[in-house]
């Protein structure tokens, strides 16, 4: 169990946290939400141990493992793939102990206290190794590899080698793979794609530990979370349900303080009227005083209102004829690869198409050919008539004028939209006051990103092709955003990983797999559910075959079974030891409430003995059930051994 008690913290002169409070039970999944700079990143890193906080405690429970998943990148020891993940989870560590240990039991003769300690040793080091998954250790790493985007030849190559969104698939890797108790997640599908996401979201969907996630990504949350806590001016609000029951609930709660602040001002026009009128007559003075204190000591309802969001819609486009774009056995090589062959695809006016696949299957290089960016290396590409194209990249430099500023970028284009409708936009994207006036060199990753796509707004284009338009865009932004793309009335193909977001808005998704593109009519979640008719069964986690007569392969099926066995009863251990804790504690308070029953001091106040037969006629019954469950419990566990 999480408990964080009167937690306090500043930064120089900024209160971060006021007295924060939170407990989070034995297997929760729980979303932390809250605006950009609340401290959701600082409130994680104090969970771990690794940030110290001005005042208050943070228990996470006694030899607790947590595992943490940093928003920024971390630095990788040069070594091979698979050695950085034994290194990660424990077990190299457990491995070198084991040969250590074996070679002090072949020097130490077989009769002496010495050896006989030694052996004791390694059966221990042998019950840590099980614990780890040894035996099974590279099947179960290639699994995960597998389900986060590796390939098998990447388990041999060097950390070093990989880019650093795919370091931070590694750090995840090794993460999973060394099973924590509590798992902290600080945006952990920044990296991913979407098949990644999906197989990411299975894996934790079965995990039994207190998992605490902070995301963007309102279908992650949605799939996974039982809860979600707010950060808030410094304190933590919680809520039942996913990131969607949520929203549905924060709104229900902020109507209800609207119409309470509502009656309390009310309240306060009407004491502030009456002390206007009757503060200098003698006869009303002391119902003036009494009005003044109770305004004084009034406590004010404070609400988190939303910042104001402009709403626009893209300008009306030009109509297209009915083919947009039609693509006729495309094939794009580089060198001796070939991204995609044979490939024929034909947009209608009026589609809305992702575009998806996994990372390096592309989807980039595709959009980038669609939109006339980069030639094909054989077949035909025609747009239709009076199509009119926009696209956004995600490289900034090719939207761009970085010898422009913020402002001359947008203020020439679309003369339809007004001064103030523009600077309304930037706002809403989050260019205010004096940001405006930036050069378009200076500005963040994020900032040219947005702007870029700011640009692309003000265009009267009929055919757009957005690249990962939402990567920098915060969850309001990105419902603003969809909202305009839902009212556009041109033709749409874009790639994104956000599942919600193309939820929303696909009529159409086109897949690259393989080297060939497969089209499927529908939204993501229809795509999902149509594509395993069509992967083979090694993609949608079939059995795996075993050679038989292998001696390593039986010693790995009795590795997996004894590990099955440990797991299972590890899952009923995991219940019981806090049962038993829990009804001892119940059986000491019955017995301390006994001694003051047969106190004849005690039984004298009435009131008291009243109250004290109440609270343990009510923990008598508990402990009834609970005494049940336990029964239940160890007969699962007698169950479970003798079927083991």
């Amino acid at each position: 169990m999480i408990r964080i008690s009167n937690v306090s913290h500043r930064f120089g002169e900024r209160l971060l946290f006021s007295d924060l409070n939170w407990a989070v039970p034995p297997g929760s999944k729980v979303g932390l939400v809250g605006s950009n700079g609340a401290g959701k990143t600082t409130l994680l890193r104090a969970l771990t141990g690794s940030f110290a906080l001005d005042s208050g405690t943070v228990e996470t429970g006694r030899n607790k493992k947590i595992g943490y998943l940093p928003q920024d990148l971390m630095e990788l020891p040069d070594m091979e793939l698979l050695a950085f993940l034994r290194r990660r989870t424990g077990l190299a560590a457990v491995e070198d102990e084991l040969s250590l240990c074996t070679d002090r039991m072949a020097s130490l003769p077989p009769d002496s206290p010495d050896h006989d300690r030694a052996v004791a040793l390694h059966d221990t080091l042998m019950k840590r190794y099980e614990a780890l998954d040894g035996y099974i250790f590279e099947a179960m790493a290639g699994k995960v590899l597998k389900g986060l985007g590796f390939s098998d030849d990447d388990l041999t190559k060097p950390t070093g080698a990989f880019s650093g969104g795919w370091k931070m698939r590694i750090h995840l890797a090794g993460l999973l793979l060394a099973a924590p108790d509590i798992l902290l997640l600080d945006e952990p599908t920044n990296h991913l794609d979407s098949e990644s996401m999906e197989w990411l979201e299975g894996w934790l969907s079965a995990f039994r530990g207190i998992m605490v996630a902070v995301s963007h990504d309102r279908r992650f949350l949605d799939r996974l979370c039982t809860s979600v806590a707010e950060l808030y001016n410094g304190k933590i609000t919680l809520y039942s349900g996913n990131f969607s029951a949520y929203l549905e609930e924060r709104e229900r709660r902020l109507e209800e303080l609207r119409k309470t602040r509502r009656l309390q001002q009310g309240e306060i026009s009407r004491m502030e009227d009456f002390i206007r009128r009757f503060r200098y007559k003698a006869s009303k003075a002391s119902s003036v005083q009494s009005r003044v204190k109770r305004l004084e000591k009034m406590s004010l309802v404070e609400i988190e209102e939303e910042s104001k969001r402009v709403s626009f819609r893209f300008p009306p486009c030009t109509r297209a004829g009915l083919e947009v774009l039609a693509l006729n056995d495309g094939e794009k090589r580089y060198g001796d690869h070939s991204v995609f062959q044979n490939a024929t695809l034909t947009i209608q006016r009026g589609e809305k198409i992702a575009l998806v696949g996994v990372n390096g299957a592309g989807k980039s290089t595709l959009s980038r050919i669609l939109a006339g960016r980069e030639p094909l290396s054989s077949g035909t590409l025609r747009l239709g008539h009076q199509v009119t194209l926009g696209f956004y990249s995600q490289e900034s430099s090719e939207n761009l004028d970085y010898d422009r500023t913020v402002w001359q970028t947008l203020s020439s284009r679309n003369p339809a939209w007004t001064e103030q409708d523009k600077r309304n936009l930037l706002g809403a994207f989050l260019f205010s006051g004096e940001d405006i006036h930036k050069p378009v060199s200076i500005l963040s990753g994020g900032e040219k990103s947005r702007l870029a796509l700011l640009k692309l707004l003000l265009e009267e284009a009929n055919f757009l092709i957005l690249d990962e338009p939402t990567n920098h865009l915060d969850m309001q932004t990105r419902d603003l955003f969809q909202r305009a793309l839902l009212e556009y009335d041109g033709t749409l193909v874009i790639v994104s990983h956000d599942r919600y977001f193309l939820d929303n808005l696909a009529t159409k998704v086109v897949e690259i797999a393989r080297g060939s593109l497969r089209e499927y009519p529908g939204n993501y979640s229809e795509f999902i559910e149509k594509r395993k008719s069509f992967l083979p069964p090694e993609e949608t986690g079939g059995p795996e075959r075993n050679e038989p007569g292998n001696q390593r392969d039986q010693k790995r099926i009795e590795a997996e079974r004894r590990n099955d066995l440990y797991r299972k009863k590890k899952i009923v251990l995991d219940r019981l030891e806090p049962l038993e804790e829990r009804i001892e504690n119940l059986e000491t308070l019955q017995e301390q409430r006994d001694a003051l029953l047969a106190d004849p001091l005690f039984l004298s106040d009435s009131a008291k003995t009243s109250a004290l037969l109440i609270e343990r006629n009510e923990a008598a019954r508990e402990l009834e059930e609970l005494l049940l469950l336990w029964e239940e419990l160890v007969s699962e566990m007698n169950r479970i051994e003798k079927t083991g």
